[in-house]
């Protein structure tokens, strides 16, 4: 008998470690498979290596994810697309102008995402999306076309309420939505260079965009809209 009076092994984690651990493992397993996906992207990445960083064997590994394409889509479900719903609910809340709202929208993007490792994921999927049909499909389904349909639903709120003009709904979501991918793209390629680092801020340049989005560059532009 031990000195804490069980039978135990003084090596053995008691069952209550052991059940917090096992708990703890899928998250685990979750945040070592991000971080290799974004250094190494998805097909140099293998789950031997997942398995390692997160402590545990590759027969683990398997046992929470069977393929490295369905551990590949719980990281993007966990880190972005299970994040929906509560992004839509907060912008079905929002009270102030559609205008307060796209910007507030794409900062809060670059604020939870964008600034983050997990843009890393969209850089992947760039890169890697014609090798990988399959990964590209499902990402188009769980993350791009959400996030299309958040964009083009603050658009419409602007439409109705008198605040934009009629537009091409879909073009004008993707005017919006690819600057917001140059920056996740140049954060992970050229931003990740000290000598480029410092061309883009990524705030400026949001801020700017939905300026130049709302008010345009044209002199007459401008000076109609301040008149309003």
């Amino acid at each position: 008998m031990t000195a804490t009076g069980s039978n135990r092994p003084a090596s053995m984690p008691a069952a209550g470690t052991r059940q917090r651990r096992k708990l703890e493992r899928p998250q685990e397993l979750l945040d070592a498979a991000l971080e290799l996906f974004v250094e190494k992207g998805f097909a140099a990445t293998r789950a031997e290596e997942v398995a390692a960083r997160a402590g545990v064997s590759k027969g683990t590994l398997y046992l929470y994810y069977p393929s490295k394409e369905e551990l590949f889509k719980a990281v993007v479900r966990e880190n972005i697309a299970n994040k929906f719903p509560a992004w839509q609910e907060e912008f079905a809340t929002f009270e102030g102008s559609s205008s307060d709202m796209l910007r507030y929208a794409l900062v809060s993007w670059w604020e939870r995402i964008g600034k983050t490792r997990v843009s890393g994921i969209t850089k992947l999927v760039m890169s890697e999306a014609q090798n990988f049909p399959e990964i590209a499909a499902f990402y188009q389904e769980e993350v791009i076309k959400p996030g299309n349909a958040m964009i083009r639903s603050i658009l419409e709120r602007g439409v109705q309420s008198g605040e934009f003009r009629d537009m091409d709904l879909e073009q004008a979501v993707h005017i919006i939505v690819a600057p917001m991918i140059f920056l996740m793209m140049w954060k992970h390629s050229m931003g990740a260079c000290a000598a480029s680092a410092e061309i883009v801020d990524p705030e400026r340049f949001i801020h700017m965009q939905v300026d130049v989005l709302l008010h345009g560059i044209d002199r007459k532009s401008t000076r109609l809209n301040s008149s309003h």
